[in-house]
């Protein structure tokens, strides 16, 4: 008899139910135009959450994806460009579509210096911004590369970050999260008065060109078919989100990962056993900005426009509530929450002033029912290729 337990087999179709209801529930949220409908949909959707997570719902669906992740990861992307296909035509579904992608991608950043290290940051947003200023700068003045100038946006936003990292290592709690919400004042601040950079008008930023391909040109199929620009932006983000999605996982089940989770456990334990505090966190607030700049980089390319208005501190509050609704340290319920907090406010437009009271009350009532978000992290492992029993 073998000494080692064999990992036990999950079948795969609770993940497959989860996929097809979330692309259902997406493809009738964005069709929608009556509020009731949408409020009908906004109501059944946070019941259908809070009554999966009192039974074994969401643990079936996430055994499932443990136990088939290539084939789950696959669907989920299949199924992401098939979202896409059904609104080809539709400029305003496919604009939140992205922003909801490039808005994950930012806090998948967050996600790392939250959920993996401990470390505080209310100025993602101000991050997100050097990204697009800088694509503002560079795509106009230069003659660079607009993926280079993507990868310079992050760059930047990292180096920047690694600058403000060096108070942090001195404080900690509440001290340290002051040190970032006078970084996200200040940064608007700088913005705002310096001409160079427009001024409160902000600076226009041409749009994304890769490879000699305009993204900010209609596609036309056939003589009847007209494909939105937005279709490219959307299937970038997408592209780009996959791509971080990969290096966080990689991340978390690395010896790296480990080393920042005992850094944000306990760090006085961790300095005892040998472990470089301050490494790891210079390491883990510095890539979670990089994310951020090239999700503000080509969100930048995508509006065509950047100002101080759109890097404040209420849109740093709106990326920690991302992370902190969908489950600290969890990238998947980034994504869900993401999609809830964007999508959400644009789709109660009709309502107008009383449509973010709304969306606040949701969000409560989801964290009084859900307090560790609505896709918690899940116990780690430890060893490569081990699996719990």
């Amino acid at each position: 008899m073998s000494a080692t337990r064999a990992a036990p087999k999950h079948a795969v179709w609770p993940a497959l139910l989860a996929i097809a209801a979330v692309a259902g529930f997406c493809y009738l949220f964005l069709r929608s135009d009556r509020q009731w409908e949408i409020a009908g949909l906004s109501i059944g959707a946070a019941v259908a959450l809070v009554l999966l997570g009192r039974t074994s719902g969401l643990a079936m669906a996430a055994a499932a994806w443990d136990a088939h992740p290539r084939a789950i990861r696959g669907l989920s992307l299949l199924t992401a460009l098939l979202i896409i296909a059904l609104f080809h035509d539709n400029h305003f579904a496919l604009l939140m579509l992205a922003t909801v992608l490039l808005y994950s991608l930012a806090c998948l950043g967050l996600t790392i210096q939250f959920g993996y290290a401990g470390v505080v940051n209310f100025a993602g947003a101000a991050f997100f911004g050097i990204g697009g200023y800088t694509a503002a700068v560079l795509a106009s003045h230069t003659g660079l590369s607009h993926l280079l100038v993507i990868v310079i946006g992050g760059v930047l936003a990292g180096v920047v970050g690694s600058l403000l990292v060096l108070p942090l290592l001195r404080t900690r709690g509440h001290y340290a999260a002051l040190i970032t919400v006078a970084f996200a004042i200040l940064f608007r601040t700088f913005l705002e008065v310096n001409d160079l950079l427009g001024g409160p008008q902000g600076l226009k930023v041409p749009g994304l060109e890769v490879l000699g391909w305009s993204f900010n040109s209609n596609l036309e199929l056939g003589a009847n078919v007209e494909v939105s620009f937005y279709v490219s932006y959307t299937i970038f983000s997408l592209a780009l989100l996959v791509l971080a999605l990969l290096l966080v996982r990689r991340l978390e089940r690395s010896w790296i990962g480990l080393s920042l989770d005992a850094v944000r456990l306990d760090e006085t334990a961790a300095a005892a056993f040998g472990f470089d505090v301050a490494r790891w966190k210079i390491l883990a607030f510095t890539l979670g900005n990089v994310l951020a700049g090239v999700a503000g980089a080509v969100y930048a390319m995508m509006t065509g426009f950047v100002a101080p208005a759109s890097f404040t501190l209420s849109e740093s509050l709106i990326l920690v509530s991302i992370v902190i609704l969908g489950g600290v340290g969890n990238p998947l319920g980034v994504l869900l929450a993401a999609a809830l907090v964007v999508m959400l406010p644009e789709k109660l437009q009709a309502i107008q002033e009383y449509r973010f009271l709304l969306f606040s009350a949701f969000v409560i009532l989801v964290l009084l029912f859900r307090p560790e978000g609505l896709l918690p992290r899940p116990l780690r492992d430890y060893l490569p290729g081990w699996k719990r029993a």
